[in-house]
């Protein structure tokens, strides 16, 4: 195992095996994979911030077995800062890591933790949201482009009730509505809300389904409300998914909503990191009200 060191804020930060190709049909390197999470460090560490990282490992690449890690690995270096969130399930506490700064992040990419997933909430609060999360998911048949005739009917909703809300791909096959809260919440009503309006939709759209059953969902858009719980995670702004050519899950504007659904073309909407460190640079990051903005849920009912 071929091991080297990068400096990176400070610290020295051993890194293996860079040569690796982590995403065989593109000969992506795990070095090209770390180099990418560097170039896009400063607009990801804000929405990484004190959220407990499930570490989604791909140690083989993309191609082979995967394993989600929540504790926190032995062997990490002292510097990797980690909280402790109760866990029901396990009757214990779990340690996991925060990726608080640029040199964790680059330990966790050489660890292969291709995808960045975290929950709703920060650790110390983990049972307080800071957003609503609407995950539409395509059927059998279905595109992302379905996801965006969605989204538009979904942000129509919102916008009736004075809230803002914000797209992005997950990077894989749909797209992604958070509705930033930055204020007091509980997730029994987050949850509430986020059933509510995706039952509203499905009542007024044939081709909508609220169910998470496979057979209902072919040919139609599954609205997943239910991640809007403590002990569910959604895979992080910027971060790359493990597809075959390597893609980010990326912030887009609504104009490229309507247009994906207009032009019905969902070549569109994807991105490789490339593509998404060209648009920061143009664009800035898309997200960063989702990390500002504040708003209140109203009373539903």
């Amino acid at each position: 195992m071929k091991t080297s060191t990068l400096e990176v804020g400070g610290r020295g930060v051993a890194v293996t095996n860079l040569e690796k190709v982590l995403y065989p049909p593109s000969g992506f390197t795990k070095a090209e994979v770390i180099d990418y999470y560097v170039r896009v460090g400063a607009v990801l560490l804000p929405h990484l911030k004190d959220r407990a990282l499930t570490l989604k490992r791909y140690p083989n690449g993309v191609a082979a077995p995967f394993f989600y890690e929540k504790e926190a690995p032995a062997h990490r270096p002292t510097w990797v800062k980690t909280g402790a969130v109760w866990s029901e399930s396990n009757g214990r506490d779990i340690h996991y890591v925060l990726v608080n700064d640029l040199a964790t992040l680059v330990w966790t990419a050489n660890l292969a933790s291709l995808e960045l997933h975290t929950p709703l909430g920060r650790w110390r609060t983990p049972t307080r949201p800071t957003m609503v999360v609407f995950d539409l998911d395509p059927g059998d048949g279905t595109t992302i482009v379905k996801c965006c005739e969605v989204a538009q009917w979904l942000r129509r909703i919102l916008e009736k009730m004075d809230l803002q809300a914000f797209p992005k791909t997950s990077g894989s096959k749909g797209l992604q509505v958070y509705l930033p809260l930055n204020s007091p919440a509980t997730f029994d009503r987050t949850k509430a809300f986020a059933h509510a309006v995706a039952a509203t939709i499905a009542q007024e759209r044939a081709d909508v389904v609220t169910e998470m059953s496979r057979q209902l969902r072919k040919g139609k858009l599954f609205i997943d409300w239910s991640q809007n719980s403590p002990h569910k995670t959604t895979v992080s702004v910027y971060s790359l998914r493990a597809t075959p050519k390597p893609s980010v899950s990326t912030p887009i504007t609504w104009a490229e909503v309507e247009k994906c659904a207009r032009l019905r073309d969902p070549k569109i909407l994807v991105f490789s990191p490339a593509d998404v460190l060209q648009r920061i640079k143009r664009k800035g990051d898309l997200f960063a009200p989702v990390l500002q903005l504040k708003q209140k849920l109203p009373r539903l009912g």
